[in-house]
Protein backbone atom coordinates (compact mmCIF):
# COMPACT_ATOMS: atom_id res chain seq x y z
CA UNK A 1 0.00 0.00 0.00
CA UNK A 2 1.12 3.41 -1.01
CA UNK A 3 2.21 6.06 1.56
CA UNK A 4 -0.06 9.08 1.95
CA UNK A 5 0.75 12.55 2.91
CA UNK A 6 -1.41 14.88 4.68
CA UNK A 7 -0.31 18.65 5.16
CA UNK A 8 -2.67 20.55 7.44
CA UNK A 9 -2.37 23.97 8.35
CA UNK A 10 -2.03 25.68 11.21
CA UNK A 11 -5.22 26.40 12.38
CA UNK A 12 -6.89 22.56 10.82
CA UNK A 13 -4.62 20.85 12.77
CA UNK A 14 -6.32 22.72 15.65
CA UNK A 15 -9.50 21.29 14.89
CA UNK A 16 -8.16 18.19 14.34
CA UNK A 17 -6.44 17.79 18.09
CA UNK A 18 -10.41 19.16 19.18
CA UNK A 19 -12.57 16.95 17.05
CA UNK A 20 -10.22 14.09 18.48
CA UNK A 21 -10.38 14.89 21.90
CA UNK A 22 -14.65 15.58 21.42
CA UNK A 23 -14.56 11.84 19.31
CA UNK A 24 -12.74 10.27 22.23
CA UNK A 25 -15.12 11.45 24.93
CA UNK A 26 -17.79 9.66 22.91
CA UNK A 27 -15.93 7.00 23.16
CA UNK A 28 -14.78 6.60 26.40
CA UNK A 29 -18.48 7.52 27.37
CA UNK A 30 -19.65 4.62 25.10
CA UNK A 31 -22.37 6.21 23.11
CA UNK A 32 -20.02 4.77 20.21
CA UNK A 33 -21.11 1.80 18.63
CA UNK A 34 -19.43 0.51 15.35
CA UNK A 35 -22.82 1.25 13.36
CA UNK A 36 -22.77 4.81 14.09
CA UNK A 37 -19.10 5.76 14.34
CA UNK A 38 -19.04 7.49 11.57
CA UNK A 39 -21.78 9.82 12.55
CA UNK A 40 -19.81 10.68 15.63
CA UNK A 41 -17.14 11.38 14.15
CA UNK A 42 -18.66 13.88 12.08
CA UNK A 43 -20.40 15.29 14.48
CA UNK A 44 -17.01 15.75 16.83
CA UNK A 45 -15.64 17.22 14.05
CA UNK A 46 -18.72 19.92 13.31
CA UNK A 47 -18.77 20.76 16.96
CA UNK A 48 -14.85 20.99 16.64
CA UNK A 49 -15.32 23.76 14.16
CA UNK A 50 -18.22 24.98 15.98
CA UNK A 51 -16.15 26.09 18.62
CA UNK A 52 -13.21 27.76 16.71
CA UNK A 53 -15.42 30.12 15.10
CA UNK A 54 -16.98 31.08 18.49
CA UNK A 55 -13.22 31.86 19.66
CA UNK A 56 -12.80 33.19 16.77
CA UNK A 57 -15.55 35.87 17.19
CA UNK A 58 -14.80 36.53 20.93
CA UNK A 59 -11.08 37.02 20.52
CA UNK A 60 -9.55 39.58 18.75
CA UNK A 61 -5.75 38.41 18.36
CA UNK A 62 -2.70 40.56 17.66
CA UNK A 63 -2.37 40.22 14.16
CA UNK A 64 -6.57 41.20 13.65
CA UNK A 65 -5.78 44.61 15.87
CA UNK A 66 -6.42 47.71 13.36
Amino acid sequence: MAKKHITLQHSESVIVQAAAQIYSAYIASGRVSDDDATKYLKQSIMEAITIARSVDDAVISDGEMD
